[in-house]
């Protein structure tokens, strides 16, 4: 029954990788399409390509745990790194546009046509470049700590579903250090970052709309409109902040000994974001579109 229920998710998780997979790839496309890249679509290319690659990396190594066929540590703590630097490397991404969308909408009026820092494209490569180097920072502990391989769930495979897990009589410190350095650097500090740009967004919008006043013609004058881009940029991070919630209430209230089909539902809530999020910044940035398709890279 466990093993039906297992292949079911399975199956279950390869559409909804396709679905991904598929949406993050339309996003590179109709960005290399543009004839002039700025530096948010630096930031979406850069969230597109993290997204493959967790997307792709994450399968692998689920194929794995289902047919058990590698022996050799150093090939699963391999698959589970890229996967994780692809995880990692998303997170920061989202920070990264959470942050420049409301600079760019911060004293808009005041400033008018003026850049901001993050509007140099030099600016955004290094802060791209700095992201994908922390990631990788944070996904080297992967090959030193110690990890489960006596778990019942996982049979005689040395790919345990979950790294953080550890013996159920002995769990080193660096597991344990590790653990809790990836939730508190990955998740809440992101977590609280993009709830607060999310919040200050909202109210720069509110406050737009409250400075709207009387035209000539006694009608109020258009004013500042709640852009399309912004409530994409405002949705993607709402889908961000349910999921990583509750990835971090899953991990801290749960035990993968305690959950069979722990691997599964990890990934449904982590998977989400990287599937959902292509589709809602294309669509919401005019990507999507038959003019874009048109144009000459």
């Amino acid at each position: 029954m466990a093993a039906d229920a297992s292949l079911g998710f399975f199956s279950v998780r390869l559409v909804m990788s396709f679905i991904g997979i598929l949406g993050n790839v339309l996003l590179v496309f109709f960005i290399f399409k543009l004839s002039r890249i700025k530096s948010f679509e630096v930031f979406l290319l850069g969230l597109a390509v993290s997204n493959l690659e967790e997307l792709v990396m994450v399968n692998f190594y689920e194929i794995i745990l289902l047919t058990d066929s590698i022996h050799q540590s150093w090939l699963c703590r391999t698959l589970k790194f890229l996967s994780l630097v692809g995880e990692i490397t998303s997170i920061l991404f989202t920070v990264l546009i959470s942050v420049f969308r409301y600079q760019k909408l911060r004293d808009a009026e005041k400033r008018v046509n003026a850049p901001i820092l993050l509007d140099h494209i030099k600016v955004a490569l290094l802060v791209s470049g700095a992201c994908v180097l922390l990631s990788f920072t944070l996904g080297l502990p992967i090959y030193f700590i110690q990890i489960d391989t006596h778990d019942a769930l996982n049979g005689s495979s040395v790919c345990p579903p979950d790294f953080f897990q550890c013996h159920r009589n002995f769990c080193p410190f660096l597991n344990r250090f590790y653990k809790y350095l990836f939730i508190v650097a990955c998740n809440i500090l992101p977590l609280l970052v993009v709830t607060a740009t999310s919040g200050l967004i909202i109210r720069v919008l509110l406050g737009q709309k409250r400075t709207v006043v009387p035209g000539p013609s006694g009608k109020k004058s258009k004013g500042p409109t709640l852009q399309r881009s912004t409530v994409a940029i405002l949705t993607a991070m709402g889908v961000f902040q349910v999921d990583w919630t509750l990835y971090l209430v899953f991990h801290l209230v749960f035990s993968p000994s305690d959950v069979p089909l722990w691997a599964d539902i990890e990934f449904f809530i982590t998977t989400s974001y990287t599937t959902l999020s292509p589709y809602v910044y294309g669509i919401g940035n005019n990507l999507f579109s038959y003019r874009t398709l048109m144009k000459r890279s």
